[in-house]
């Protein structure tokens, strides 16, 4: 009854944002749905439940998510770029292209439209040729159709002739399907192992839902990823670029700056989104690989190599800590700690504590944990910052039994708080407190303190955060 559970907007926003970074995309999805309930059309609760469909192969309601969000705001840069992301997974490069160019255009600070203009265009490529190398004769009107049209007009003639998509899987050859898959290959191949087992192919799960349909569209769902990847980089291309991959280490030495500049903001933003899709082992690998080829460049050819080199062993901790390594990734947020120090790095002085802060805790190494976080205090850059700093400080002293510090923590946090006018933090803040208050006995106080939370409760709205005060 100590710590009562407060199920805020905010609350179950940060819950599920941790649970999609640790790959559990179905629970993060309750969280999101269950936000949704207590902020109705809030558009950044939409976008982050629209890639939370998208990690889950559900690109239908994802689209819907980011389209929703756009409707309440045009000019909203995440619901574009989302929008894009969606259709590019879709397979309707150019559609994604054309909003990526309209996210350029309203936010030209932000390097990752230009990183979809880029690939969406690259896909195209791949799938008609090179531009210049096609010929429209204009004999017939030109019509423009979305893939996604086109996509529906050939699930219609499925339906009629079943038996076709059964003879293009048999035109694929098993090692062309094995490049294309990776390691989704194996569970294709088990998928149509199980379909010869007639007896199984005919039970039906407890739901009533036949086995062979629900196999059936396993099989189909790998069938579409298969087309998608050969699409958007066929095996020609593939081929194409071992052989470049070979000549690569002199090309390398007279590549562009602009041209490494580019290549690196592309590489850090796909080990982000390994991560951020739960693929924290192929993450770490691929941190780990780039981190030994910036070491071996120049200040010249990377300007800021030291603050890349820090940027990367803190990408390899925070996929060790999603591992659960948690010995390996202090060692990496502390190594990304040295070279922010050695460096004058501030920000990045402030991320390594943060997170070096964050190991402790969940190890409950809290007075490490408080050490750290202490120490990166003068470094907070707003209110709401140390609001956060000062609650997360004052729940370790509560964890350590050290109440009246814990209660000290509590007030300074929900004065930050109280200073950005942030009424979701005002109310952790004084639940802190009155749980500190609680633990020192202190109970007229504590029910006072309750009291107030309960008022701030009212304000964010949470029903189920005034039911868990009031118990």
């Amino acid at each position: 009854e100590d710590d009562l559970p407060i199920v805020t907007f905010g609350n179950l926003m940060s819950e599920g944002t941790t649970l999609s970074r640790r790959g559990q995309h179905d629970k993060a999805l309750g969280c999101f749905n269950d936000a949704l309930k207590l902020r109705a059309g809030d558009k950044h609760c939409l976008i982050t439940r629209s890639k939370c469909f998208l990690k889950l192969g559900d690109t239908e309601n994802s689209l819907k998510d980011a389209e929703a969000s756009l409707q309440i705001d045009t000019t909203f840069s995440e619901g574009l770029y989302q929008k894009a992301e969606t259709l590019y997974a879709m397979g309707d490069f150019e559609f994604a292209l054309v909003f990526y160019h309209r996210g350029r255009r309203l936010r030209p600070d932000l390097h990752k439209f230009q990183l979809g203009i880029n690939k969406a265009e690259e896909a195209i490529v791949n799938c008609i040729g090179n531009p210049s190398s096609v010929k429209l004769e204009t004999k017939e009107e030109l019509c423009f159709v979305s893939r996604q049209a086109e996509s529906k007009k050939d699930k219609q003639k499925q339906q009629s002739k079943p038996t076709k998509d059964q003879k293009q899987t048999k035109k694929k050859s098993p090692k062309t399907e094995q490049q294309l898959l990776g390691a989704l290959y194996a569970d294709k191949a088990f998928l149509e192992k199980l379909l010869k087992d007639e007896d199984l192919m005919q039970s039906s799960t407890r739901q009533g839902i036949k086995v062979m349909d629900l196999v059936s569209d396993g099989i189909s769902y790998l069938n579409h990823r298969r087309d998608f990847w050969q699409q958007q980089k066929p095996m020609y291309a593939r081929v194409y670029e071992r052989k470049v991959l070979r000549q690569g280490r002199m090309q390398d030495k007279k590549q562009k700056p602009s041209d490494i500049s580019r290549s690196i903001a592309k590489n850090m933003e796909d080990i982000e989104l390994l991560l951020a899709r739960g693929s924290a082992a192929e993450s770490c690998r691929k941190a780990e690989r780039m981190l030994k080829w910036i070491q071996m460049c120049s200040e010249n050819e990377v300007p800021n190599k030291n603050e890349l080199i820090g940027n990367l062993h803190s990408c390899i901790g925070n996929a060790q800590l999603a591992m659960g390594q948690m010995e390996a990734a202090l060692r990496s947020h502390k190594m990304d700690l040295d070279c922010a120090r050695q460096n004058a790095l501030t920000d990045s002085v402030s991320r390594a504590l943060d997170n070096i802060g964050h190991v402790y805790a969940r190890i409950g190494k809290f007075q490490q944990a408080i050490n750290t976080w202490e120490e990166k205090i003068p470094l907070a850059q707003s209110s709401l910052e140390k609001a956060w700093l000062f609650h997360e400080i004052g729940r370790c002293y509560l964890e350590l039994d050290k109440a009246e510090v814990a209660q000290d923590y509590g007030q300074k946090s929900l004065q930050s708080a109280d200073e950005e006018g942030d009424v979701e933090w005002q109310l952790h803040a004084t639940v802190l407190v009155a749980q500190a208050q609680v633990k020192l006995k202190d109970y007229p106080s504590a029910i006072l303190t309750f009291e107030r939370a309960l008022e701030k409760a009212r304000l964010v709205p949470s029903e189920a955060a005034q039911n868990g005060i009031i118990a």
